[in-house]
């Protein structure tokens, strides 16, 4: 391709609408363009990288047995409602109507659409495992859509549904699914991690999420510093740590003296109290009534560590959780917000993190207005419903898996996603087969997404510097451009035509830069767009039969003899530049 004839209008100063690196880059680099709030134009060099990327991921997805079909965007809503999640999914789900009234739906994911495939078309053990692929546009009604391709109401995605007979048949395949995400993601040139994840509510047992590692990631991830343990902020796991028996308090040298009220006027907050009454947080009992499918839970965590909701609606079993209104408190507790308290709580279902119960010496609020107790104590003066780890882990705790190394903090972009399903959706549908017994049993399902063009996006957040992206060559729109340093000199323009046709010849992704600029100004451009290779035709080199190889992501030059060219960008491109 001639650069001349390419649609690439690059711009020289960041977009006012852009707010991350990939998309003022991408919009910079002119390979998207805004139509709508969270709808993108995709122009040439943006499709060649989503191309790319979908090329790969559908060569391990086939190399991993799953088959490739295609499913409508336009989804009834008949379906939806079989699984009860028409009316659950939210504002997300773009709801629409036909001319006779029917409802439908944008699919935004098609776990629905094809467990009704398969309820249909599968009848027996025989026809088992099977693993259904597609890659295709999703729609999500997203309250705040930003960041570009990052997160759109309109997105390219691969989604894949694996059938089996058992759990055993579904970790097989799962199994499969992760070690074909590893090699998707390796062959792209990203760095990242696997993290345990909050299936949340595409729903199923466990799930993990592919992160890209990226200092302007929007998740957070905790890691091991010594072992290969990882997961999202909101499961982590830990080694847990109780408070120390010997607490600074009244009780250090004997007995805890028995509860107190005293008096906190207007004193609600953790900061506050622990200035008001001298206390350390980690000593006082924070108490966060929430409404749970319209009933109150009294949720204990200690005044220094935060509540990790994720966890306490994988206690509760249930997505329908949220902190309680004010009046519901007042109505619960009998005092406002920041006076809620365990001591005397009646009626209401206590769950109290594990670290709690090591407080022995501690302050709560006393479910009266501008008061607080002492002295309290776990089961002298209260006790929880449900003892468990309910707080979100933080920098310093100690792995759960390796119990040595310590947790670290990163940030990281989610661009894949994998779950185990079990039944929620066959059992629903009633997509079942007939086993060798002739019993007839629900299909044990697995989901496993791609973001395309997220996953461009985060590429981009990983690898660009001060002159724009820097691609890793197997998703770069071209993998190598050929500059005469003077288009009108013939030599040189031999040159680089020569060198553009043999490597043209070779299925090598190749621009030739024959746009009649200033040197400086096409370098700057080719650097902007990301072609990890340049090949510079100049009248110095060209004296000596050389052209000069430069590569993005490191600067490095080489001059090669003309005729050596083809092989040395070969060995660049085979060792990933």
């Amino acid at each position: 391709m001639k650069l001349s004839a390419l649609l690439a209008p690059t711009l020289r100063e960041d977009p006012s609408e852009a707010e991350v690196i990939s998309h003022k880059l991408m919009l910079r680099a002119g390979m998207i363009r805004r139509l709508a709030a969270g709808v993108y134009k995709l122009l040439p060099l943006g499709f060649r990288v989503i191309q790319k990327i979908s090329n790969i991921v559908r060569e391990e997805m086939n190399r991993a047995g799953a088959q490739e079909v295609l499913l409508p965007a336009l989804l009834p809503s008949e379906l939806w409602k079989e699984t009860g999640r028409w009316d659950v999914y939210g504002k997300e789900l773009m709801r629409i109507q036909d001319r006779h009234e029917r409802e439908y739906c944008l699919g935004p994911t098609h776990e629905e659409i094809i467990t009704d495939l398969v309820r249909k078309e599968v009848r027996s053990y025989r026809q088992l495992p099977l693993n259904l692929y597609q890659i295709q546009t999703k729609f999500r009604d997203e309250i705040r859509p930003r960041f570009g391709l990052m997160r759109g109401r309109e997105f390219i995605m691969k989604d894949a549904y694996s059938f089996d007979r058992n759990e055993e048949g579904l970790e097989v395949n799962y199994r499969k699914m992760d070690e074909a995400y590893r090699r998707i993601f390796n062959r792209c040139g990203l760095r990242y991690k696997v993290v345990e994840a909050d299936p949340g509510p595409i729903g199923g047992g466990f799930s993990q999420e592919f992160m890209v590692l990226a200092d302007t990631g929007e998740d957070e991830i905790m890691h091991c510093d010594k072992c290969d343990y990882a997961a999202s902020h909101e499961m982590t796991r830990f080694k847990d740590k109780l408070v120390p028996s010997e607490v600074e308090g009244a009780e250090v040298k004997g007995k805890t003296p028995k509860i107190e009220k005293v008096k906190t006027p207007s004193v609600k907050t953790i900061e506050q109290l622990s200035e008001f009454l001298k206390v350390e947080p980690k000593r006082m009992i924070k108490t966060l009534i929430h409404e749970v499918d319209g009933k109150p839970v009294a949720v204990l965590i200690r005044g220094d560590h935060a509540l990790n909701e994720a966890k306490l609606k994988k206690v509760l079993k249930t997505e329908n959780v949220k902190l309680a209104e004010p009046a519901f408190i007042q109505k619960v507790t009998g005092a406002p917000v920041g006076f809620s308290g365990p001591v005397g709580l009646k009626k209401v279902q206590i769950i109290a993190d594990s670290s709690v119960v090591g407080i022995r010496d501690g302050v709560t609020g006393a479910n009266k207005a501008d008061m607080h107790i002492i002295h309290v104590q776990y089961e002298r003066d209260y006790k929880a419903d449900i003892v468990e780890d309910l707080r979100l882990a933080e920098e310093g705790d100690v792995c759960p898996v390796c119990n040595d190394g310590i947790l670290v903090m990163t940030r990281g972009i989610e661009v894949g996603h994998i779950f185990k399903l079990g039944t929620k959706y066959s059992e629903k549908m009633k997509a079942n087969y007939l086993d060798e017994d002739g019993t007839e049993k629900p299909c044990i399902m697995g989901c496993y997404g791609i973001g395309i063009g997220r996953t461009a996006a985060a590429a981009i957040e990983q690898n660009n510097d001060k002159d724009g992206i820097i691609w890793p060559v197997a998703i770069a729109p071209f993998q190598v451009v050929v500059v005469p340093v003077n288009v009108s000199d013939k030599p040189q323009e031999d040159t680089a035509i020569k060198i553009y046709d043999r490597l043209f010849q070779q299925a090598i992704d190749v621009l030739l830069d024959d746009r009649d600029e200033r040197v400086g100004v096409r370098l700057k451009d080719v650097d902007l767009i990301g072609v990890p290779i340049k090949v510079i035709v100049g009248p110095k080199g060209l004296k000596e039969g050389k052209v000069e190889i430069k590569t993005r992501a490191d600067g490095k030059t080489k001059f090669v003899k003309t005729e050596e060219v083809l092989k040395e960008i070969g060995n660049l491109i085979q060792h990933g530049v």
